[in-house]
């Protein structure tokens, strides 16, 4: 199933950096289980390379405001439901974040990424 909309997210952060003391620019939820990962504008891109793994290709977005869904296979927006709660990270954490774990240098790190 790509969409399960009972499932609620997996935390209130990207699971994969949080594991190894990362950080992240933005969130994405997978619509089919709920992880949390790291967008790709994000150094790691938790959400995408968990795409590729679990073949879940539907995400929405998990920051505050925002409720687009993306379809990574059609490369395309993609209509979704409403999802169980929360919709979105903390209101209050930082934008890259988490805070606390943020390199002062960040904005350098993503432009020396290469792509």
């Amino acid at each position: 199933m790509d969409v399960d909309p009972t499932v609620p997210p997996s935390g209130t952060g990207c699971g994969e950096c949080n594991a190894h003391g990362g950080w992240w620019v933005h969130l994405r939820r997978c619509a089919a289980c709920g992880h949390i990962g790291c967008c790709d504008d994000s150094l790691a891109r938790h959400a995408s390379a968990h795409w590729r793994e679990t073949g879940h290709p539907i995400i929405r977005s998990f920051e505050p405001g925002e409720d687009w869904f993306w379809n990574y296979a059609t490369n395309e927006y993609y209509d979704g439901p409403e999802l169980a709660a929360p919709a979105s990270r903390p209101a209050d954490e930082t934008v890259p974040g988490p805070r606390g774990r943020v390199p002062k240098d960040w904005m350098t790190q993503l432009r020396r990424r290469g792509d």
